[in-house]
């Protein structure tokens, strides 16, 4: 097993996350269950996301995010509601996220299809180059990307802190279209892209360490987060390259 020597810089999946969790009543986790969970989150996801959008309720932005943080933490502290917690965490942040796209849809029309075709287009080409070894999860790759999205995660908590001062990190502005701005947007893209290979990795070794099968879910919940990071960022760097063109 591998599990535990494995690094990731998903805070729901990282070298402790499945550690000393075993089935007890024989039901295990297996990679068809998880592909499956992972398919319904997705699913659920979407709907709430199509709902807000159609409704265009800023409102619930802050719903969406406060009441997926919740469930997040629940989460991750009780994995065992997680057959719970991840499609509760799924359909809000599904609404958070549609009110989020039709908010940059109404300034970049266009900008949110792209983003969703590109984030799928990425997860699509790196599973195939997960599966095909392309890319070789190995441990200096994972401990190259877990340093990476350490610092970025350093980048967000300082600009977080700034902003109560009416200030923040310039490259993270969406209107700031600074070659310098593009160039943060697309290593972070990167990075998040990179945890999607991790993702697979520990969902993959999961699936034969013999864990709850209530872990599915966790599983999802787990490629969630780094969807919905991937989705974000690829969304804003559509607005700086649209606001460089205007």
């Amino acid at each position: 097993m591998r599990l535990s020597t494995m690094r990731s810089g998903n805070p729901a999946l990282n070298s402790k996350t499945f550690k000393n969790i075993k089935a007890d009543d024989g039901q295990i986790m297996t990679l068809e269950g998880a592909i499956n969970k992972i398919s319904v989150s997705v699913l659920i996801l979407f709907c709430t996301a199509f709902y807000s959008w159609t409704q265009n309720n800023p409102s619930f932005i802050m719903i969406g995010i406060i009441g997926g943080l919740i469930c997040a933490v629940i989460t991750i502290f009780k994995k065992d509601l997680s057959p719970y917690t991840v499609p509760a965490y799924a359909a809000l942040e599904g609404l958070a996220l549609g009110a989020i796209s039709f908010y940059f849809e109404q300034i970049y029309p266009g900008i949110a299809g792209q983003a969703v075709f590109l984030t799928f287009g990425i997860m699509t080409a790196l599973l195939f180059a997960y599966k095909t070894k392309i890319i070789k999860v190995t441990e200096n790759f994972k401990l190259g990307v877990f340093a990476a999205t350490a610092g970025i995660g350093i980048v967000y908590l300082i600009n977080f802190i700034m902003s109560f001062w009416g200030t923040g990190i310039s490259v993270m502005n969406i209107q700031n279209s600074s070659i310098y701005s593009i160039g943060f947007s697309i290593f972070v893209i990167a990075i998040a892209s990179m945890n999607l290979v991790l993702d697979f990795d520990f969902i993959e070794e999961a699936a034969e360490s013999n864990v709850p099968k209530y872990m599915e879910w966790y599983a999802a919940f787990g490629l969630l987060v780094t969807l919905i990071w991937l989705y974000l960022e690829i969304l804003r760097l559509l607005a700086k390259l649209n606001s460089r063109r205007n």
